[in-house]
């Protein structure tokens, strides 16, 4: 029975190998040097890498990602709430 090595790394950590990309380590030196695999990288990458949006303002992929989908849930209620007041809101034969 064999049993894969499936470690568990920090937030911390993945942010640090992601900021040695950043800074001009390629795939290969970071994988020869932690043992990071290449699909492993490319993830930490996509969650981790930070976007600047103004002098004062920095997201992460996965801030912006979980923004994208409150902004979501947010236009979902407020369609709800219009059609209620559809519903709800007596209309005149005048119109």
């Amino acid at each position: 029975m064999s049993s894969k090595k499936n470690p568990k790394y920090s937030k911390e950590f993945k942010q640090t190998i992601v900021n040695l990309y950043h800074s001009g380590k390629t795939y290969s030196e970071i994988h020869k040097e932690y043992g990071i695999s290449h699909s492993a990288l490319s993830n930490w990458i996509k969650l981790y890498s930070e976007v600047k949006i103004d002098d004062e303002t920095v997201l992460t992929a996965k801030q912006i990602k979980e923004l994208q989908k409150r902004n979501a849930q947010l236009e979902e209620e407020n369609l709800i709430l219009k059609k209620a007041i559809a519903i709800f809101t007596p209309h005149s034969d005048k119109d």
